[in-house]
């Protein structure tokens, strides 16, 4: 096991996936001299050249267009956009054609392209560039969508967008960029569509992708200083989503929390408190509690945004609540 940050470990899969195949190129914005603006593809022009590592104007919707059309004639191309919220420029190209090509044309062409883009909150970037916008993507057939919230599974899963002849928007939170965790240096990619038990529990499940993912384990290790035995399921993955893994966990637990970074109102959270619902109401001690982001614009102002996101105290919070109705504590 190698210990490598998150940054550190999309590049070097990038890099990996690179010498394997040389079908693989990449596309986007200031990714080749400028080395990118978040530094994933640091030396990677200079080991692969300007053929597969390509700097592209600013225009999402042209880029995105190349990129579809590159992997209908065969190349496996890997698109940056710079952060989430320029991709509604390509909202077009995403929905209407990447996600819709192989089944209006019958199968007779796929199109094998990874769309990696940061987004997330937390970094005074202003309510246009803070946005966790990927409700929009998981919700259309056709497009698969991920969100790594470790070191090891933005690896494992960069692999496995990358092998995958489906497009697939790999998500990435700007506050996970400098995390640290241990890395395979080998292994075979994991299976889209699986979320992760993380910690097994028996009291409540705490269910969370990308950044919640690791704040659900933080309330968990809070939680179990008391005595309290949280489950926590990271999602992995949005669409396809894993419900039999959530519903195998809440029939143990009777009860769950759902943390999410986007909006609660037609969130992510609320397909997932639906899933549950149809899956095991019978077993529900409580209802389905979600922590979310605050219903604004995010604030630019360092004290108001972090009071508009979800963090381990409001999740901590609602686990408490939630505990407290069904029993487990008072």
């Amino acid at each position: 096991m190698a210990i490598m940050t998150y940054r550190e470990a999309l590049r070097e899969t990038l890099r990996e996936e690179m010498r394997r195949d040389d079908d693989i190129l990449l596309l986007g914005e200031e990714i080749g001299i400028f080395e990118g603006s978040y530094k994933i593809t640091a030396g990677l022009l200079d080991e692969f050249g300007p053929k597969r590592v390509r700097d592209t104007p600013i225009a999402e919707e042209g880029f995105v267009g190349a990129a579809i059309g590159a992997a209908m004639l065969g190349l496996r191309p890997i698109v940056e956009i710079m952060t989430i919220n320029f991709s509604l420029l390509a909202l077009d190209q995403i929905v209407n054609h990447a996600a819709k090509i192989y089944g209006m044309f019958g199968g007779q062409t796929s199109v094998p392209m990874v769309i990696r883009t940061p987004g997330g909150g937390g970094q005074q970037l202003g309510a246009t560039h803070s946005q966790n916008i990927e409700l929009y993507y998981a919700f259309v057939p056709g497009l698969k969508v991920v969100a790594p919230s470790t070191p090891a599974d933005a690896r494992a899963l960069l692999k496995a967008a990358i092998e995958d002849d489906d497009p697939v928007l790999f998500l990435e939170n700007l506050a996970l960029y400098n995390t640290r965790g241990e890395v395979p240096e080998s292994g075979p990619p994991v299976e889209i569509g699986r979320a992760a038990v993380t910690r097994p529990g028996t009291d409540i499940t705490l269910i969370g992708y990308s950044r919640m993912a690791t704040v659900c384990t933080a309330v968990a290790e809070k939680l179990a200083a008391e005595g309290i035995s949280a489950e926590v399921i990271d999602l992995r993955s949005l669409r396809p989503l894993d419900r039999d893994t959530l519903i195998a966990s809440v029939r143990k637990t009777g009860c769950a929390v759902i943390g999410e970074d986007d909006w609660l109102t037609y969130g992510i959270g609320a397909e997932l408190a639906a899933s549950i619902s149809d899956g095991v109401f019978d077993y529900l001690d409580a209802p389905v509690r979600r922590v979310a982001m605050a219903e604004v614009p995010l604030p630019y102002a360092k004290p108001l945004e972090t009071l508009a996101l979800p963090s381990v105290d409001s999740l901590y919070t609602a686990a408490s609540e939630t505990l407290a109705a069904v029993g487990t504590r008072r």
